[in-house]
């Protein structure tokens, strides 16, 4: 029994050898290790995949046919994985047998040349995506003048890496060819666009240009840089994009470091393009990292998600939530409720299995329009987070998102909430009507209004409920926001500015 039981062991574990070799479709001998896997995205091969599966659930869907070339972004998943997402989402249902990775360099100073690994394949968690031996040849006997094996290059460069694990998922038979473009020389990126569109011409190949827009400025001066540097990439004009970004570096804009930090794998990649019949390019969608709920927006980096493309389509930059300043058209239904409720405990527990946060999408064009909000979490009915913003500066479906990711992970008077005791977490929303001056205390109405209260440089804010719950009157009620806003009691007597607000509050105890 017992040499029966090792052989059935014996024979288990040799199985699941054969099954991971056959998995790797690539022999060890030099795979390129990953350097950024746990960084810029999860080291564990389940998790990776359900971000990736999530994201691409979620992408943009496609949105013209004969797609010659994507430009996708290649910062941490957390920022760009949307993004990147978009930019595959338009070619996810085509066929492919080779995916050409055009990465950038941002670890090897001095080379300026093209490197084409010359392993046999790139390793992430999900295992080893097997690299096209015979076009990397192709490649360099296409272009030798420009091209080199120089595998050091790409040895901690996570442009291509952060690619892959995309590829992996989406299109699990295709082998790919990992290239750095060295530098963004015009006449050298043409070269190796148009030798690259001769060796790939008769195959089922996809170009990917991996960048990142621009680089630190705040977020407003990054939506003017960023749209003019997809405007110049949708030309398909290699030469035009470096005069365009040179000229935008040349306007010293606050912080600007770079508009494109694969500005050269970009321009080989419409090069090549161009060459294989491209007409034009698309851009599909476009976000910075300040767009995210724990981004900063007074440093940013763009992401654009853009397709070159041989047939017509739109041209519009698709940022999908930039809408203009205006109240609500319509009181919030019942529909428009319970979506808001819903995308806040999305946005809270997409944290616990996926470390992301879920897109912005398919709201009413009610909550596409600019609104203040407070999400407020409750646990047995005791605070458990409360934050929001009184202004409407964005859609209100994506700013209840952010709030509600700031409530149950940013409220400094609160530990994070954790996934154990979200299930006992009720949500809260309040929907804010813009804000109003008061002449004096006395137009303020205990239960009907919210207040701001604003002196000596500080301010406190508390929501129409709070008095109520607290039964405080009037008085009490500006009292205790004088000694939020650190002033002292009775402050608001005199010279304090006091604003006020409405809110329609609902919360999930009103849909069970």
């Amino acid at each position: 029994m017992k040499v029966l039981r090792w052989c059935a062991v014996l024979f288990v574990v040799s199985l699941g050898f054969a099954l991971a070799c056959q998995a790797t479709k690539a022999p060890e001998a030099d795979v390129r290790e990953p350097a950024v896997a746990g960084a810029f995205y999860p080291d564990s091969a389940s998790k990776l995949k359900l971000d990736i599966e999530k994201f691409m659930e979620e992408a943009l869907p496609a949105r013209t046919r004969d797609v010659v070339a994507i430009i996708a972004p290649h910062a941490g998943y957390v920022y760009s994985g949307k993004i990147c997402a978009d930019a595959f989402g338009q070619v996810k249902d085509k066929q492919y047998d080779v995916i050409v990775i055009l990465g950038t360099n941002h670890t090897t100073r001095g080379f300026e040349k093209i490197s084409v690994h010359p392993g046999t394949g790139f390793r992430t968690p999900l295992g080893i995506a097997p690299i096209e031996r015979e076009i990397v040849s192709e490649i360099l006997a296409a272009d030798p003048d420009d091209c080199v094996l120089d595998k050091s290059v790409h040895a901690r460069e996570h442009s291509v890496e952060v690619i892959v694990p995309f590829v992996q998922v989406v299109f699990p038979e295709a082998k790919i060819v990992p290239v750095v473009v060295g530098s963004p020389d015009v006449a050298m990126c043409t070269r190796f666009g148009q030798a690259l569109a001769k060796v790939v011409k008769n195959r089922r190949a996809l170009i990917i240009a991996s960048s990142d827009l621009s680089h630190y400025p705040a977020a407003e001066d990054a939506v003017v840089v960023d749209r003019k540097t997809l405007k110049a990439i949708t030309t398909l004009d290699p030469a035009l994009l470096h005069s365009v970004t040179q000229s935008q570096m040349n306007m010293r804009v606050p912080n600007l470091a770079t508009c494109a930090c694969g500005e050269a794998p970009v321009m080989a990649a419409m090069a090549a393009a161009k060459a294989l019949g491209a007409t034009q390019g698309e851009i599909i969608k476009y976000a910075n990292s300040g767009d995210v709920p724990f981004g900063d927006k007074s440093r940013v980096v763009g992401y654009g998600a853009v397709v070159l493309t041989r047939n017509a389509g739109e041209k519009n930059i698709s940022k999908g939530d930039v809408p203009s300043p205006a109240l609500l058209s319509e009181p919030l239904s019942l529909s428009d409720k319970k979506a808001l409720l819903t995308f806040a405990r999305e946005s809270i527990s997409r944290k616990f299995s996926t470390d992301t946060v879920p897109p912005a999408r398919g709201f009413s064009a009610n909550l596409q329009q600019p609104r203040g909000v407070f999400v407020t979490l409750k646990k047995r009915n005791e605070l458990r987070g409360c934050i929001g913003r009184i202004i409407g500066d964005e859609p209100l479906g994506k700013l209840t998102g952010a709030m509600a990711w700031h409530s149950a992970f940013d409220d400094p008077r609160f530990n994070p909430v954790t996934a154990d005791e979200l299930r006992d977490i009720e949500i809260e929303i309040s929907v804010l009507t813009p804000l109003k001056e008061v002449s004096g205390p006395e137009q303020i109405v205990v239960g009907r209004d919210g207040v701001l209260l604003v002196k000596q440089g500080r301010s406190a804010v508390f929501l129409p409920q709070v008095a109520t719950e607290q039964k405080w009157n009037r008085d009490e009620t500006l009292d205790n926001l004088c000694a939020k806003a650190d002033l002292p009691r009775g402050c608001w007597k005199q010279g304090a500015q006091l604003l006020t607000f409405q809110a329609v509050v609902f919360s999930e105890a009103d849909f069970k």
